[in-house]
């Protein structure tokens, strides 16, 4: 059985290895009972979304961590991944903007993601 942080650095790692942009994981354990993080990533299309998703699923699946709800959002601008006290949140760009997360929770503790996220090499 994985830790709450386990479970979030997992898909973290999964979100970053299919290419998720701007991942940001913010513990919320301490201004809701939502959950313990809320994770959010961007995807480049409606397809991307569909896909970050997805291999969140199966990542988490292959872990025995079973998500409790996905719900998905006009056409997959947006979706929602439960895992109990982990919810991720995944994005085209506009729909990240309109709904504004970051702001709307920004009571929450951004966690470090520097040691999770493998940064490309700059050309």
């Amino acid at each position: 059985m994985l830790t709450p942080k386990e479970i979030a650095y997992e898909v973290t790692k999964a979100l970053d290895s299919k290419k998720g942009m701007d991942i940001q994981l913010l513990k919320i354990d301490r201004v809701s009972s939502l959950a313990d993080y809320f994770l959010i990533c961007t995807g480049t299309s409606n397809t991307h979304v569909k896909t970050l998703c997805d291999y969140a699923e199966y990542t988490m699946e292959q872990l025995g961590e079973p998500m409790l709800g996905r719900e998905g959002h006009r056409g997959n601008s947006w979706e929602l991944l439960d895992f109990g006290t982990l919810v991720v949140h995944v994005f085209t760009e506009e729909a990240r903007q309109f709904y504004a997360l970051e702001r709307l929770w920004a009571d929450a503790e951004r966690a470090d993601l520097r040691d999770i996220i493998v940064e490309e090499p700059a050309n």
